[in-house]
């Protein structure tokens, strides 16, 4: 996988290189200062998309160039824990966030940042939670209800009437700010009342807010900004088709910690070139990219160190349920037995890989966190046992012909195993479940999408049977099971009701039922999940108890492997550089270890 950076079809690394001509090789600015030279973990570089955060293809970049209130240390003990960003301070009650802004946050064009700006963004945010229309709430789960002005750089923020989110100054400080004066003209006069209307009770008031919420998220999304108006450490100047140039912001709030006069984010296409540019001792840091054993000491060879991180990240199969034989729980079961996880762990994701016990739709450490150790040791390890798969599949009415399995209607059972052009730990482990699928009587095919933005669009669309997919998302528990009970799933909050929807144009790929049936009790997936974000950590663990045994036995997907987030650092250029064990600063971009005093150039 390129962590978190969905790509396109690979191009050859010399055409890459000669594209980089123009940039800065010696690594030195205009004004002589140091050049910070990387790749975006976050999205990569599109020549001549727009500046625009809420563009799926624009050119932004978290913590250089785009910012937000706060930036998330992943504490799974506190689902609140914040760097500052553009926040100073914040201060929370059950239903509202006072946020201080920082005292000499500006844009880069020299105007403050205000709280105007911050009410403009946090309507924007609420237009991007759903372009599907009749979806019937915001997949996002920002119940902002109303954004008020205390002072000059104090902002009020209020949850929905009737919203009890735990999560919800984590999901207000994680907005991205813009600045009104660029992005306010796109914003109806109305749209708190159109907010306020999908939030309501009506049913048939709220869809219809929801659709015009909808429609302006379009029209600010293909939005196309002359400059890039920043308020972060870098402004973005140009960008090429081999990378993306950010000069230093000299109106950044706490310019003095920032050492590098200039950031070069290179393009990339795979992950391939990403290696390349790491054994030619090219970047001053590296996020998460997956590698194989041999190309890691090559990488380490040429001078890089290193850094490991905990990452609440796992790889799986996923199913969607609407199609047959995947909607019957023995089907998943039995494909569990087949799948020989840490076989494709040693293939697919040696270095930053290991392999799933539990399948409890959590990473193992929250797994052994949250569950007794009674509980964990109930749980259904699926260790490979092709006897127990042949068993399942009978007892639910397939049948073999010579090698080849029979569906119940006695046509031939064969899967296509979707995965992702660049992702090339999928990719290696698609083969490797093909070849078990296939030895045990299931025609498998691998199947490649072109890149991840499609394969997200086809993929809600219903188009796949079968494909990987990353869960676990965490730190919370909560969302990693909002991965599996969520907006995929058909479910959200509309204020303090659960809502659910199907069929197509829904959104919900994965079909699961609403209930499970577990130890002769009902599971309400969607429900139970939806509690946990009115919940603090401390009150969770039953409702997470029920949610991964239950996940344990359904396996609406099956969970591969845990990743673990392997960067890299050389210093060369930089020193003091986050160290291992430094996760909450880790687990975040290169601009965000400079906002905290990291990341200096050699003299």
């Amino acid at each position: 996988m390129n962590r978190h950076t969905w790509v396109t079809a690979p191009v050859a690394a010399l055409a890459v290189t000669a594209m980089l001509a123009a940039c800065s090789t010696d690594n030195k600015a205009a004004d002589g200062g140091a050049v910070y030279t990387t790749i975006s973990g976050t999205n990569p570089i599109t020549a001549g998309a727009p500046m625009n955060p809420f563009n799926a293809s624009g050119n932004y970049f978290l913590g250089y160039n785009t910012m937000q209130l706060g930036f998330d240390k992943l504490n799974p003990a506190d689902p609140n824990d914040f760097f500052p960003g553009l926040a100073k301070s914040w201060t929370a009650t059950p239903t509202s966030l006072t946020v201080q802004l920082q005292d000499k946050a500006k844009w880069s064009d020299g105007s403050d940042v205000t709280p105007d700006d911050v009410k403009t963004s946090l309507a924007i945010a609420l237009t991007q939670g759903s372009a599907t229309v009749g979806a019937g709430f915001l997949t996002q789960g920002l119940d902002v209800g109303a954004v008020k002005t205390v002072d000059a750089h104090t902002v009020e923020i209020d949850q929905a009437v009737g919203g009890k989110n735990i999560n919800f100054t984590r999901l207000v400080l994680k907005q991205t700010i813009v600045p009104t004066k660029v992005y306010g003209s796109l914003v109806p006069a109305d749209i708190w009342d159109t907010i306020a209307a999908s939030q309501g009770s009506d049913a048939t008031a709220a869809q219809a807010a929801i659709d015009k919420l909808n429609a302006t998220g379009k029209t600010i999304s293909a939005f196309a900004p002359q400059t890039d108006v920043s308020a972060g450490p870098f402004v973005l100047t140009r960008v090429n088709p081999g990378s993306a140039v950010l000069d230093r912001n000299k109106y950044f709030y706490d310019l003095p910690k920032i050492s590098p006069k200039q950031v070069v984010l290179r393009h990339y296409s795979g992950n391939e070139q990403i290696w390349g540019y790491m054994k030619n001792g090219e970047l001053d840091s590296a996020p998460y990219t997956s590698i194989p054993t041999n190309v890691l000491d090559e990488i380490l060879k040429a001078g890089n160190k290193r850094v490991d991180s905990l990452h609440y990240v796992n790889a799986a199969i996923a199913f969607n349920e609407s199609v047959a034989p995947y909607d019957k729980t023995a089907v998943r079961q039995a494909l569990a037995y087949v799948i020989d996880r840490k076989a494709v762990t040693k293939v697919g994701e040696p270095v930053g890989g290991t392999a799933s016990t539990h399948l409890t739709g959590m990473i193992e450490q929250a797994t052994a966190n949250w569950l007794t150790p009674d509980q964990v040791n109930a749980l259904n390890p699926y260790e490979p046992d092709t006897a127990k798969a042949e068993t399942l599949l009978k007892g639910v009415g397939f049948t073999k012909n010579g090698d080849q399995w029979m569906l119940p209607d006695g046509k031939p059972w064969t899967i296509t195993l979707q995965t992702v052009n660049g992702f090339s730990d999928w990719i290696a482990a698609s083969t490797v479940i093909a070849n078990e699928l296939t030895s045990f009587g299931i025609p498998t095919k691998p199947a490649l999408t072109a890149d991840f933005a499609t394969y997200k669009t086809e993929m809600a669309a219903g188009k796949y049977a079968v494909g990987f997919w990353l869960t676990a998302l965490g730190p919370q528990a909560s969302a990693a099971y909002q991965r599996l009970y969520g907006a995929d799933n058909g479910f959200s909050m509309r204020g303090a009701t659960v809502a659910h929807v199907s069929g197509k144009g829904s959104g919900n790929w994965q079909n699961t039922p609403e209930t499970y049936t577990v130890g002769g009790n009902t599971v309400k997936v969607g429900e139970l999940t939806a509690q946990l974000s009115a919940l603090a950590p401390a009150d969770q663990k039953p409702i997470i108890q029920q949610l991964a045994i239950a996940t344990n036995q359904e396996l609406p997907v099956i969970p591969i492997w845990d990743y673990t987030s392997v960067q890299f650092t050389n210093d060369k250029r930089f020193t003091n550089f986050p160290q291992q064990g430094q996760d909450a600063l880790l687990n975040n971009p290169p601009g965000v270890w400079m906002m905290q005093g990291y990341v200096q150039g050699k003299q």
